[in-house]
């Protein structure tokens, strides 16, 4: 199957607090209709659950956080996968809700949850899960990154290739002529850093793609601004983007 990161930068105007960008899920689910096998979604907080992160001060490390604060930013990631939900339906494509907490306990991932995943998209639907805050135990809480989830089930489902879709071309050697790198190899990327991010950027993104290819998934780095290099990289055309071989 298919994993694709949809990140909160392209499904959200991530510089107005609690906008979304359902044009752009509306344009990325017109693409993913074009898939021809099974595929999950996972998609970030973006202006919604990283603007509540930052405001009540919660990380990915567990810690005892404001109740209220915990209860906000779940409410908001709940808030955006609805709206995520109803344009993808809307496209034509079925989504299947999974909140994180039907497979993750913990900080970990439940292998025989996880493994009904593919079943799920088998059965022609189209599994949706998010970054969202979670129960750690002993009255802490934590920030679940989508680009962690997008490692955790890599791991253990083995997928064809993994695509995160941002809203930049790719993996930069230097952001400021904007090189793009196709293919990681030993050129090191270059990374900026979002304040509002508390989950790792791109810098997180970039571990987690180097990581997934190293237990041999090809991972993908497109721009969600040009939808249709999602379909080329599935369907094994030339795209603009960058390649983590696996």
């Amino acid at each position: 199957m298919i994993l694709i990161k949809l990140g909160g930068s392209i499904i959200t105007n991530k510089k107005k607090a609690l906008s979304a960008n359902m044009p752009a899920v509306r344009k990325i689910a017109a693409q993913l209709r074009k898939a021809g096998e099974p595929c999950m979604v996972i998609h970030g907080g973006g202006s919604f659950g990283h603007y509540w992160s930052v405001r009540y001060d919660m990380h990915t490390r567990p810690a005892r956080y404001s109740p209220r604060g915990v209860a906000v930013v779940k409410n908001s990631m709940v808030q955006l996968n609805r709206l995520v939900l109803d344009a993808l339906l809307d496209s034509g494509v079925l989504p299947y809700c999974l909140p994180p907490t039907d497979f993750v306990s913990g900080d970990r991932p439940v292998p025989s949850k996880v493994s009904e995943i593919p079943r799920i998209a088998r059965a022609g639907l189209v599994p949706v899960s998010y970054g969202d805050v979670m129960w750690h135990g002993a009255g802490k809480f934590y920030i679940l990154s989508g680009d962690r989830i997008m490692g955790m089930l890599a791991r253990l489902l083995k997928p064809r290739l993994a695509v995160f879709v941002t809203n930049v071309d790719g993996v930069y050697s230097d952001l400021k002529t904007k090189r793009l790198i196709r293919e990681i190899t030993t050129e090191r990327p270059a990374v900026e850093e979002v304040g509002m991010d508390v989950t790792g950027g791109m810098g997180r993104k970039i571990k987690e793609a180097t990581d997934m290819s190293r237990t041999g998934t090809d991972v993908f780095f497109v721009n969600g601004r040009h939808p249709q290099r999602i379909a080329n990289a599935i369907n094994g055309k030339e795209f603009e983007g960058t390649l983590f071989r696996g």
